[in-house]
């Protein structure tokens, strides 16, 4: 039986979701500087790949072997997962809140789990569809959607929050078939270099590097490459690489949560019941989840099916 898929690989899933719920801390200087969502966007991928590739290069550069018909899926990740992911997600956030904006990029659990039953035939239980369920509710009352309900949301931001949910999930989908033979750090490394190639190509980017004058864009953009995203999907990635798709992205719906406090104690946010409720509901899924991974190793274990 694996013993890394115990408490240690849930706390690296989670611990991920933490490093991206602060992002919003990172991204409302350069907002300020008058960069757009698609220039965060291009400043979050550069950046991170020149991190991870000096890391790479000083540390791990045997991991940075990889063969050519796997690039494909970093393209996908890198292209159609995290470049408009992030570009849908800073969309809502700059015309709305964060609090709607990581709402609708939370349908990404719901998306994950209908693909990963299609894609990597995962079961799809009982509890798991209960964790989700709860996972979702418990979302809603964080951010104020539940119970009282939010009008005037507009159409097209509604969809572009629902399409942040969708390529947040791909995501996992294109990391999936590649985590049993790369490091985490190789799978980031690889899925923001086509990122940020991408994002070269067409961003506005470097006609803007005029903006790099300022201090605070350069903190802000070290900290949200640095924390917001290396550590957070390193973190991410090495969870998903001993759990199914679907549990590990439930377990990432500990991001709101952290916005939601982030936004209390360092943006004079105040904290209301139903949110504490939604904190419960969505800590109880991911609980949910977890017990029902260890249960099922129990189960195996006494039915004598232990594999080695």
């Amino acid at each position: 039986m694996e013993k890394r898929s115990s408490l240690r690989v849930y706390i690296l899933t989670i611990a991920g979701a933490v490093c991206w719920g602060l992002i919003g801390l990172f991204i409302a200087p350069l907002y300020a500087h008058g960069f757009t969502a698609w220039d965060v966007v291009a400043i979050r991928g550069i950046f991170t790949f020149v991190i991870l590739i000096i890391i790479m290069a000083a540390f791990y550069r045997d991991q940075l072997r990889t063969r050519l018909k796997d690039h494909i899926f970093f393209a996908g990740a890198g292209i159609f997962s995290i470049a408009f992911f992030n570009f849908f997600y800073f969309e809502v956030f700059s015309q709305s809140s964060l609090s709607l904006a990581v709402t609708l990029l939370y349908t990404g659990p719901l998306f994950v789990t209908i693909l990963s039953r299609f894609f990597f035939k995962e079961p799809l239980t009982i509890r798991k569809g209960f964790a989700l369920a709860l996972a979702i509710t418990g979302c809603a009352f964080v951010v104020g959607i539940l119970p009282f309900g939010q009008e005037g949301i507009p159409m097209k931001t509604l969809l572009m929050g629902i399409l942040s949910g969708f390529c947040y999930a791909l995501f996992s989908i294109f990391s999936k078939p590649v985590t049993k033979r790369y490091s985490a750090l190789t799978i980031t490394t690889y899925t923001f270099l086509y990122t940020s190639i991408f994002m070269l190509l067409t961003s506005d980017i470097i006609r803007k590097t005029d903006q790099f004058k300022h201090v605070d864009v350069w903190m802000s953009a070290v900290l949200l490459a640095l924390v917001s995203t290396v550590a957070a999907f390193v973190l991410y990635t090495s969870g998903l690489k001993h759990l199914e798709a679907s549990k590990a992205s439930i377990l990432a719906t500990i991001e709101p949560i952290v916005a939601v406090l982030t936004g209390v104690f360092f943006l004079g946010e105040h904290l209301r019941g139903w949110q504490v409720l939604g904190i419960a509901l969505v800590l109880y899924s991911a609980i949910l989840v977890a017990s029902g991974r260890r249960k099922a190793q129990h189960d195996i274990v006494r039915g004598g099916k232990k594999c080695i």
